[in-house]
């Protein structure tokens, strides 16, 4: 275990998590504020892979976790915290089931603890502008925003937000 909340438990992925990875990967819904792309059970299994043994490596700055609920262990989705250039970002994704049921704040409200005690001095977190649910949590945590960025080649918007710890 990393960390946990009153109701979730922040842990290394395993390959159990496999199938409500896919689910979660595989949904358009949830891939529209991410890269967008679905990709098969396959595909997922070795990107499962990878994020697994990404915690082996000496200097790793790329970690994914699994989210899950404390009373039934159940899968809820995945936490990231990356190394961004200069800047450590946090980034969450859920199944479509637990969204609008606050885990998002939750998680996010007990990660920026978890990194102040590992004495990190700010966090980025990107978010899509169409997704209104997330930046409604960024905000409510006193991220700030601080660059709007547009891409060309794509059809949206996202706001880049800081927070001091």
């Amino acid at each position: 275990m990393i960390f946990e909340t009153e109701r979730l438990r922040i842990r290394y992925l395993t390959l159990k998590d496999l199938n409500s990875f896919h689910k979660m990967q595989s949904n358009p819904k949830v891939m529209q504020f991410a890269d967008g792309e679905v990709d098969t059970f396959e595909g997922l299994r070795k990107e499962l892979i990878t994020l697994i043994n990404k915690y082996e490596i000496e200097n790793n700055d790329f970690w994914i976790y699994a989210i899950e609920r404390k009373i039934d262990e159940k899968f809820l989705g995945t936490l990231a915290l990356v190394k961004d250039g200069d800047d450590d970002e946090i980034g969450y994704r859920f199944l479509e089931e637990f969204w609008n049921k606050g885990y998002g704040k939750e998680v996010c409200k007990a990660t920026l603890e978890y990194c102040k005690h590992k004495g990190m001095q700010q966090l980025v977190a990107y978010c899509i502008d169409a997704n209104v649910a997330s930046a409604k949590i960024l905000k409510g945590l006193n991220f700030d925003s601080v660059e709007k960025l547009t891409f060309d080649n794509q059809q949206f918007s996202e706001t880049k937000y800081k927070i001091q710890l």
